[in-house]
């Protein structure tokens, strides 16, 4: 005997889960450099990069959501602020055949990872233009970063229920 998965009724194969990219936009983007004047030949700068995801609901009926990918870059030399740069890049996804308990890890680690390529290239062309080399960010491990969220919020849950 062998098994035989069942084709859907209109003969089409089944899908699978599906991301749509429906936009893409930078959503705030700001660049302070308030010691360019003073620049002088010393020490590597200390770089501070901070990175944030969040995503929300557009219209639940059609599985349509924003996700924001913050990354905020501060460096300092000697105790001071060289630069500080802050840039939210912003899409709108669409999601298809996605069980309910993957909609999540998808949004927040998914998403980010096809977003992240297009902010990494901003934040370099911002530093750039700032008089600096252009700061070239690594690549990001959001699997890592969506545990720290997800651990995050049990560690407030856990302190609100006592």
């Amino acid at each position: 005997m062998t098994d035989v998965t069942a084709a859907p009724e209109n003969g089409a194969a089944p899908m699978g889960p599906q991301i749509r990219v429906l936009s893409q936009f930078v959503k705030d983007l700001s660049f302070e450099n308030p010691a360019l004047a003073q620049l002088e030949a010393g020490p590597q700068p200390s770089i501070d990069l901070g990175i944030d995801v969040k995503a929300e609901p557009l219209q639940q009926q059609d599985a349509i959501y924003n996700v924001d990918l913050k990354m905020t870059a501060r460096a300092t030399r000697n105790g001071q602020v060289i630069f500080l740069a802050e840039l939210v890049y912003a899409s709108v996804f669409q999601m298809r055949n996605v069980p309910a308990a993957d909609l999540e890890p998808i949004l927040l680690i998914e998403c980010p990872r096809l977003m992240f390529p297009f902010a990494r290239r901003i934040l370099a062309e911002v530093t750039r233009e700032g008089g600096y080399p252009p700061l070239l960010v690594d690549p990001i491990d959001f699997v890592a970063l969506y545990r720290q969220q997800v651990q995050h919020r049990a560690g407030r849950g856990s302190e609100s229920a006592s």
